[in-house]
């Protein structure tokens, strides 16, 4: 069997998603199956709707040689028209890996309005779809009814393994010391960065500290942002911004920190929180997306309203006057973490998912 994949840019690019679509080509191409990988050009939203005229993507796709054709759902505005022309071509199914939907992020009525309309004609014309959570998978049914082929699997949070016991965990919680917070991703408004300051400063008299990884050049005006308000909030001796990290980074500051907090606008899954837990990290996260699927409140983080400052800084205040609470909630979202399915477990869901639809 041969795949397509369709991309924007690299598919070594920082996030959730890449993640999730590198490890899904690691497992096919180990089970023998080959995996061609087309890359579209990243651009401006308005200059990826061109893409739909382009006669070079059009003949590009047209002439695959392959047996099923994923597309990120990312790369809606690029195909939304042209996979009807496309359809009409070609003997190969579309099937679409869906991590969230653009239309439920926060912008503007019309601006929403539009990408909603997009993201329908898109979502429309495929044959398939693979999901990353039953909250991706409802938002797709409100759009355009029933899914029809699909699949739902998770993304894990095992790259790093679980290298932490639960005595390293509560003996770390039981440290002196502040409370050492860690927020995880790219710094753009959809992940809520500017909230957590904003939480953190109506509480900046208090033992804590936090570090942020996550690539600042992504928005550089948002980043810009970011600093003038920790600046003008007096915390640049608390927070620490590190930019994009390694993993064996990344890794140091997961086993080193007592809670994650990610207050996303929207999330269609949130890998971040996922891997936290494994290193015996609670999570803060929005009631908007698919969280509450990982995160039962009270018990191993908590979910707070998009833009609640005042809630998530009692939450956090919580843990830093009460570490046999956080000691508790950090033992629940290791037990989280430990009855997840791992990647293998659910890349070899699509792989069996794929091979059915080939078969047909």
């Amino acid at each position: 069997m041969r795949v397509g994949l369709v991309i924007y840019g690299s598919l070594d690019t920082i996030s959730g998603g890449f993640l999730y679509d590198r490890r899904l080509v690691s497992h096919l191409r180990r089970n023998r199956i080959e995996v061609v990988l087309v890359s579209l050009p990243w651009s401006s939203y308005g200059r990826l709707l061109t893409h739909n005229f382009s006669p070079y993507i059009y003949h590009q796709l047209r002439r695959l040689d392959v047996d099923i054709l994923l597309q990120d759902e990312l790369n809606h505005p690029s195909l939304f028209l042209l996979n009807n022309r496309l359809r009409r071509q070609v003997r190969y199914p579309l099937v679409s890996i869906v991590h969230h939907l653009r239309c439920r992020e926060q912008w503007p009525v019309r601006q929403r309005r539009f990408y909603r309309w997009v993201e329908q004609r898109y979502l429309s014309d495929m044959d398939g779809f693979v999901f990353n959570s039953r909250t991706t998978r409802q938002t797709v049914a409100d759009l355009i009814g029933d899914c029809g082929l699909h699949v739902v699997a998770y993304p894990a949070g095992d790259r790093f393994g679980s290298p932490l016991s639960a005595d390293v965990i509560q003996r770390r919680a039981r440290q002196p010391g502040p409370l050492r917070l860690l927020f995880v991703g790219n710094l753009i408004p959809r992940k809520g960065l500017h909230v957590l300051v904003a939480a953190l400063s109506q509480i900046s008299g208090l033992d804590w500290r936090l570090d942020v990884v996550g690539n600042t050049a992504v928005s550089p005006s948002y980043t810009h942002h970011i600093r003038q308000q920790i600046t003008a909030a007096h915390l640049n001796e608390k927070i620490t911004l590190h930019g994009p990290s390694s993993d064996n980074t990344l890794q140091s500051l997961y086993a080193n920190s007592h809670l994650l907090v990610v207050p996303s606008q929207y999330e269609g899954f949130g890998i971040v929180y996922l891997e936290g837990m494994g290193f015996g990290l609670p999570a803060i996260a929005s009631t908007s997306g698919a969280a509450h699927e990982l995160i039962a409140h009270g018990e191993n983080g908590f979910l707070v309203e998009p833009a609640e400052t005042a809630v998530l800084a009692q939450h956090v205040q919580v843990l830093i006057h009460n570490r046999d609470t956080l000691i508790q909630m950090s033992m629940a979202a290791l037990q989280r973490y430990r009855a997840h399915p791992t990647w293998e477990n659910s890349m070899q869901q699509i792989t069996t998912f794929l091979q059915s639809l080939h078969a047909k």
